[in-house]
């Protein structure tokens, strides 16, 4: 039996009033997916909305690509799976043995605060499962309880998308919340590296990267939390 793993992406695609599109990081959902196909894991895409979730454009850009987004533009079956994301609402945390949360600005919007995203990753940690996200995607822990209520954040390690990171992207002021000052509110340990620096942080099955060039080693942790 191949490992199960699920992977939520954002449905939402606007960059607050700016008139920008926004969406997932191309390379955050890419590099992962292929770390954990290749490790023999079978890997399965939602998003809130289900079908297709919205690609950051600005990720998909020349310079943004690297070996693992070109592989998934080529790869009809990922293709096929984007297309057809799962819906959060009709998944269930029994199917899947991790989650994993790619980033992009979307997810400062929806995810942080979408129910069924929060009962999943709840259920994940209450069944003793990793839950992992990366750059923005950290924000989606801020609401999740463990089962006796408290935090799962708090008084752990975690790292994510970092005050400067956001100044150096110029959405400082347009972005509804700064993941780094999330978690810290949140009574998270949090800490990071310089700007668009590979870090990574795991705090038992709690894993975290702090932004695009941490998402292959955020779920290469992942599989390593997996025994695989």
């Amino acid at each position: 039996m191949s490992q199960r793993i699920l992977m939520v992406l954002t449905s939402h695609d606007r960059l607050g009033d700016t008139g920008e599109p926004t969406g997932f990081w191309l390379e955050e959902l890419a590099a992962p997916y292929y770390v954990c196909l290749d490790a023999g894991a079978e890997v399965v895409l939602a998003s809130p909305k289900g079908g297709k979730p919205p690609l950051d454009p600005k990720s998909d850009a020349e310079e943004s690509q690297t070996d693992a987004t070109r592989r998934f533009q080529q790869d009809d079956k990922a293709q096929q799976a984007l297309a057809n994301t799962r819906k959060l609402s009709e998944v269930s945390a029994d199917e899947f043995d991790a989650i994993f949360y790619p980033g992009g600005h979307g997810p400062l919007w929806d995810l942080v605060d979408d129910a069924d995203s929060i009962r999943l990753i709840e259920t994940f940690w209450a069944q003793h499962k990793p839950v992992a996200a990366v750059c923005h995607a950290p924000i989606v822990l801020i609401h999740a309880r463990d089962p006796a209520g408290e935090p799962i954040i708090r008084g752990r390690e975690v790292t994510g998308f970092t005050n400067e990171e956001e100044e150096a992207v110029g959405l400082t002021e347009v972005v509804p919340h700064l993941v780094e000052n999330a978690l810290k509110e949140g009574g998270a340990h949090y800490s990071k590296a310089d700007v668009f620096t590979s870090y990574t942080r795991q705090d038992g099955l709690l894993i975290t990267g702090q932004n695009p060039p941490s998402s292959e080693p955020t779920a290469n942790l992942l599989l390593a939390a997996l025994g695989k």
